[in-house]
Parts: structure tokens; sequence; C-alpha cells
């Protein structure tokens, strides 16, 4: 028979790989959810040099190319100078790629205004949080819409079947 060698129980994986948490400087960052539809963005902004990168891939490279401006929109009305310090790293699933944009730029504008509020000053924050609902109030609060369910009776949620009464 093989012979099993078990640690022993006080042994744990965790004690070799983490490390203090008095070592380890806390990194500036804030996690933020953008939602359209059934599209889903998360954004996790930090400290960093101005990256803004969705699904892995740098923002620049956002098809369709006819809406790569929209997810732009919360860099372009703020200046990119206010992006100069912030890292944000965006996930995003769900939906179609219209919803997928309009959720990647909600999550962009409220990672910033979330990131100002806790580690910057407060009227910072206020002071984009107003540029930002001048400019569009969708930036900052989610669209409360959805798909209406479609009945029987008819091809969609309103729609009927036409009928004669010949």
């Amino acid at each position: 028979h093989r012979m099993c060698i078990r640690p022993s129980p006080t042994f744990s994986h965790r004690t070799l790989y983490t490390t203090p948490k008095s070592i380890m400087p806390e990194a500036q960052s804030v996690q933020v959810f953008g939602k359209k539809k059934t599209a889903t963005a998360c954004a996790f902004a930090k400290q960093g040099r101005g990256l803004i990168k969705v699904n892995g891939q740098p923002i620049e490279n956002i098809e369709p190319e006819c809406l790569r401006l929209k997810a732009f929109e919360p860099v372009l009305i703020l200046g990119q100078d206010k992006f100069a310090n912030l890292d944000i790293r965006i996930r995003v699933k769900g939906g179609g790629y219209t919803a997928q944009i309009y959720a990647i730029r909600s999550a962009i504008a409220k990672s910033i205004v979330a990131y100002y509020a806790k580690y910057v000053d407060e009227s910072a924050k206020n002071e984009l949080r107003a540029t930002l609902l001048a400019y569009d109030r969708n930036l900052l609060v989610a669209d409360p819409r959805r798909r209406e369910p479609k009945k029987y009776g008819g091809r969609g949620a309103r729609a009927r079947f036409q009928k004669s009464y010949r």
C-alpha cells in the first residue's frame, strides 16, 4: 500500500503565503457597479497612472467604433487631468454591446466620484457630481427601464395579432 504524508493539523497553507497587514501599504481603491438593462460593469479604481481598461483591453479598443466616444464621455467631460493618477479596471458582462457601453460609462463616472468622496475631499466630489449630472443624469443614476415580458395573443408585449370580422 501507498504511504500518505499529511501535514500536521496546526499547519495551514495560508501561513505560507499571507503577509502581515502592517507590511503591505493599503492601496487606495474603490469598487463600483454601472448597470444598463441586463449589462453590468464592475469598475475597480485605484491609484495609478491614468490607465482605463475594459476586460483587460485598453478603452481605446472598444467595439463598435461608433459608440466608442460614448464610453469616453466621463473622461471628456471632467478632463483627463482628473484621471491622470487613477487606474480604472472594468469587467463587463451581460446585455448587448450598446447596453455594455452605457454600463461602462456609468461605471467610470461613478468610480471617479466614489474615489474622490473616499480619498480626496467632499467639495471636489460635489463639483464632479454636479458636472456629470448637468451633462447626463444617467451617468450617475441607473436607468430603471427593463424589457416588458411578451404576452400571448400577440407577437410582443403590447402588439396583438390582427383580427378580421369577415
